[in-house]
């Protein structure tokens, strides 16, 4: 079976073409929402967190600049159907990598402090730092912790 790569896929180094970019909550399909999406930036300049970015001419979300607070701005803002109000927002998962401080056996939580559902929870370690788990039937993907980690060790990504 022979896959197609568009140009875009190519240059962010996705050959399989499964490193979507996490756009807005409710984007539709990412082939549709390129089709859909005018690049008018409504969404971006809708939203109170301004955790939207431009990228390549369109939204993507930016994790460093605070948390989505799911209060449909976007959603609201668009008048393409880009973004479509669902029963959920997306479907991330929230990874830790091994750069996390706890990981390394320095104490660090804020990554939970920040977690208002608390899907992050360390686990104690007898003689050793605690190690964080993440539960991710309680996480929304909001992001709270992305950016307030201080070894950028958290990632959301699509499954």
């Amino acid at each position: 079976m022979v896959q197609t790569l568009s140009r875009r896929q190519f240059l962010r180094g996705d050959l399989r073409g499964k490193k979507a970019p996490l756009r807005p909550p409710w984007a539709i399909n990412e082939e549709d929402f390129l089709q859909s999406c005018t690049s008018c930036s409504d969404c971006v300049s809708n939203c109170p967190e301004s955790i939207l970015i431009n990228s390549a001419g369109y939204p993507v979300i930016n994790f460093q600049h605070g948390e989505c607070t799911f209060c449909r701005a976007c959603v609201d803002a668009c008048k393409t159907g880009a973004l479509q109000m669902a029963a959920t927002p997306w479907n991330l998962v929230l990874t830790i990598n091994e750069s996390c401080l706890a990981k390394n056996a320095i104490v660090c939580s804020v990554c939970a402090e920040q977690c208002e559902t608390r899907a992050i929870r360390f686990k104690p370690v007898i003689g050793g730092v605690s190690q964080p788990e993440i539960d991710m039937n309680l996480c929304t993907g909001c992001g709270a912790c992305i950016g307030t980690c201080p070894a950028t060790s958290l990632s959301l990504l699509y499954p």
